[in-house]
């Protein structure tokens, strides 16, 4: 393609985008399409909460997402790779709407071929349109909802690293039912998409077993709990939050310990997996299949204090499926968001850090993902 061409072509695209909040007023093809010249230093875009109240877990993927980056740049003389960032803010005031911002920025930004993120399957959602739009292909290390995946609404363009809440929410019944063996569970979820769908999930697969299962949502705003609690049965054996703000379930714990409901165990989900909720001595959780004896995780802790941060590590993953790909695309000197598209849906990683290969189906979910779960210790998660 001509250099002038080129360059309407990638002023179009940009005009388009910042004038229309990221939602370019060129069709998803035309914006897929066209050639962006890859030069030394290729941009990689990365959407998670690194402010707000998630920043806890944002800032985990960030990191994981620039040790990927450092990690390649050392290696590569050649070639590098940068980061562009959006800030979702995930469970913020405004919702979702943050998210669709922080897409709209690095969508708009034409040296980004493709992104890790979102981090939460609500902001997966709302940033949809504006990603494809785009022509981006979007590969989230944390987004679970099983219907991301099964909708239609992102085939092609949506791919994640984590195995979907179809499989999550089975290894948690299967917990609480065979492991456990209880019979009275209560589920609160957060009222957001991740949330509620696995909660659905896991409640009902718990009456299937026969399992009496009371249930309730609240905000992410709330954060006095006493009149959801005085609703719980005395006699409730485990409540399961399928949250995604650590420090919310922090204080729901503390105020059933104050209401004198103590005995009763307390479960979160992948959202969860974090130190704030593993301060709740015995609390259980489940969480992404992780290889914690890989030797890229023992370096990273080794270069972190010693802390695994392991909830971030499906970005780094996430990175390197993009990064991979824009690399291939890179080869003869320009590069389509539409080639790094088809070259993701043929990723093929022997061995990851998270103990299986990477490759995609066609709907784009990692094959042979599963959940572990894991009980607190009163300062993190081991485990069981």
């Amino acid at each position: 393609m001509k250099k002038s061409i080129l360059a309407l072509l990638v002023a179009a695209f940009a005009f388009a985008a910042a004038g229309t909040g990221g939602a370019s007023t060129q069709s998803p093809k035309m914006a897929a399409s066209a050639l962006v010249k890859c030069g030394k230093t290729r941009s990689l875009g990365l959407l998670a909460p690194i402010t707000g109240p998630a920043a806890s877990l944002g800032v985990e993927q960030q990191r994981w997402f620039n040790y990927y980056i450092s990690r390649y740049n050392k290696t590569h003389k050649k070639t590098k790779f940068k980061g562009v960032y959006g800030d979702t803010i995930l469970a913020g005031p405004g919702g979702t709407a943050e998210a669709v911002k922080a897409a709209a920025s690095v969508a708009s930004n034409s040296s980004v071929l493709a992104l890790v993120g979102p981090a939460g399957s609500n902001e997966v959602i709302a940033t949809t349109p504006t990603i494809k739009n785009a022509g981006l292909a979007f590969v989230s290390g944390s987004a679970t909802r099983t219907t991301l995946t099964t909708d239609g609404q992102r085939t092609g363009y949506f791919f994640r690293t984590v195995p979907p809440d179809s499989v999550q929410g089975a290894a948690v019944a299967n917990f609480i039912v065979k492991r456990q063996k209880y019979k009275r569970v209560y589920i609160i979820d957060d009222q957001e998409a991740y949330s509620t769908g696995l909660a659905d999930f896991v409640q009902a697969k718990l009456k299937a077993a026969n399992v009496t299962v009371g249930r309730d949502g609240v905000s992410q705003q709330q954060s006095d709990f006493s009149s959801l609690i005085a609703k719980i049965p005395r006699n409730t054996q485990l409540v399961y939050l399928p949250w995604q703000v650590a420090d919310k379930a922090k204080a729901f714990a503390d105020q059933m310990r104050s209401a004198g409901r103590s005995s009763i165990k307390l479960m979160g989900s992948d959202g969860l997996f974090d130190p704030a909720f593993a301060a709740v001595n015995g609390a259980y959780d489940s969480f992404f299949p992780i290889n914690a004896k890989d030797k890229t995780i023992l370096a990273y802790e080794k270069a972190h204090s010693g802390h695994g941060e392991f909830f971030g590590a499906p970005s780094y993953v996430a990175a390197q499926v993009i990064g991979g790909a824009v690399d291939k695309a890179c080869k003869n000197g320009t590069a389509s968001r539409a080639e790094v598209r088809g070259l993701i849906k043929k990723t093929k990683i022997k061995k990851s850090l998270l103990g299986l290969g990477v490759r995609f189906n066609a709907n784009g979910d990692i094959r042979g993902g599963t959940f572990g779960i894991y009980q607190s210790n009163g300062t993190e998660f081991k485990p069981i």
